[in-house]
């Protein structure tokens, strides 16, 4: 009994210290490949040679679509982040503000002189009205179209002031010296005559306006022109943007 113990006791002492040999040989192992191992080498930060150039604005403001190029004024002033697509003409002293879509891919879009379209319109043009009026839209001149509007294939004649958040359909007609009044749906094919404040959904006659009313649409393109212009001397045709991308560049060692 006690020369079978005595066996017992000697295999277990065995295998305890042939575990830790090895368990001392693979850390030992460990060691030397960590201490020996090289420095991967620092890679300096190199331009693909076929990148594209991108504007550094993120997005292109004027988009030519065939043979249609977007006209836009000398002093026109028209915010970095518009996009002016297609058949796009915009006037002399006239603005489009920032995050507009003016997109004439089906048909011709204006923008007369004075008149400023601002923050978040879309102005879209279908290829024909089913009314049979002109598919075109044009905003004529000293006309204010509130943030936020809808307008297809519409016409506003001039001195006009388009409420916020209002929708002109296909074929709608504002003749000159209307108000047409904040959230207002103008339907298809509808006209809303000369000198009267319309308003809701769909719009309907509201009253008629006043003679200083009337003189007061004009002043108000006009203070908005001058505003632009404040805007307009602010910004460069590519903004100054590229001025921190080189700056960039090189604290990255990229040659400029």
């Amino acid at each position: 009994m006690a020369t079978s113990l005595a066996r017992i006791s000697k295999r277990g002492v065995t295998s305890a210290l042939s575990s830790n040999l090895i368990r001392r040989y693979f850390a030992a192992e460990a060691v030397a490949v960590a201490t020996t191992e090289t420095p991967k080498p620092k890679s300096d930060v190199t331009p693909s040679p076929d990148r594209v150039k991108w504007d550094y604005r993120g997005q292109r403001q004027i988009i030519p679509l065939g043979q249609w190029l977007p006209k836009v004024a000398v002093d026109a002033y028209v915010a970095p982040n518009v996009v002016l697509a297609g058949q796009v003409t915009v006037w002399d002293g006239s603005s489009v503000w920032n995050g507009s879509v003016l997109r004439g891919d089906l048909n011709k879009i204006t923008v007369g002189f004075c008149s400023n379209v601002q923050e978040r319109c879309v102005v879209h043009a279908a290829w024909s009205s089913p009314t049979g009026l002109p598919a075109m839209t044009l905003i004529d001149r000293y006309v204010t179209v509130g943030a936020y509007s809808l307008l297809r294939s519409c016409t506003i004649e001039p001195e006009c002031i388009i409420g916020q958040h209002s929708i002109l359909m296909e074929g709608s007609l504002v003749e000159t010296r209307s108000i047409l009044e904040a959230g207002s749906v103008v339907p298809p094919g509808r006209r809303i005559p000369s000198g009267e404040l319309w308003g809701g959904n769909p719009a309907r006659f509201i009253r008629t306006l006043t003679n200083e009313e009337t003189l007061e649409i004009p002043k108000l393109a006009v203070a908005i022109n001058h505003l632009s212009g404040d805007y307009f001397s602010e910004f460069l045709p590519y903004s100054t943007a590229y001025l921190e991308v080189e700056k960039f560049k090189k604290s990255l060692g990229i040659a400029v």
